[in-house]
């Protein structure tokens, strides 16, 4: 019984330091404050953004740590995807997200678009192939062909561009907290699964900057 109460112990111990070492972010290591920092775009909430592609393995690998996240996010939290087009597939791509997002689907269906892609290897980056798996989801296809082409989905992209340019984003996914702090899975001991408790530190230290 003694030696299964030490085990208990121990192993609390490692939980506590491993839970401790999760939050424990050095500027310059962990995360980087930006020089220039970016007003939030809707509202007054601490904005979080992530620069994605649904084509990017890493936030295929990212998605499911995320989503657990997003569930609990707080009041005074907006989390945003801002998809980036770094190739020419992930310029279709970007439309299919904010496609879904203007139809109300995106947080439902974000997790079925990797899983599509990466799983079943399906190319939604064509427009037929995307068109066809939407419908096969409950959507209305006249209606999603409608809004996939549409001006105000390219207006989207053009400011996605703007916004992937002005935060220097060089490689997907890429974190923004607040407009002011950057991180990634890559500067991350613990890697996509140390991402939750870092935005987590990174909005606590952000809430406490705004007094």
């Amino acid at each position: 019984m003694k030696r299964f109460a030490m085990v208990v112990v121990g192993a609390l111990a490692v939980l506590a330091f491993s839970s401790a070492s999760a939050i424990d972010m050095v500027e310059g290591k962990q995360y980087t404050r930006l020089k220039n920092v970016q007003p939030a775009e809707k509202g007054k909430k601490i904005e979080v953004i992530e620069f994605f592609s649904y084509g990017c393995p890493h936030c295929n690998d990212l998605e499911p740590f995320l989503q657990n996240w997003i569930k609990t996010t707080p009041a005074d939290v907006q989390f945003v995807r801002v998809p980036v087009t770094f190739q020419n597939q992930w310029i279709a791509l970007a439309k299919v997200y904010y496609t879904l997002e203007a139809m109300g689907e995106g947080q439902r269906l974000s997790p079925e678009v990797f899983k599509a892609i990466h799983v079943s290897n399906l190319p939604l980056y064509q427009d037929k192939s995307f068109l066809d798996w939407a419908a096969g989801k409950g959507l209305d296809r006249a209606k999603v062909a409608e809004i996939y082409g549409s001006f105000g989905i390219d207006s989207k992209l053009k400011r996605a561009k703007v916004l992937a340019q002005e935060y220097n984003v060089q490689a997907v996914p890429t974190m923004i907290v607040d407009g002011k702090f950057t991180t990634s899975s890559s500067a991350l001991s613990g890697g996509h699964a140390a991402v939750p408790a870092a935005l987590d530190a990174l909005i606590a230290k952000a809430r406490a900057e705004r007094g």
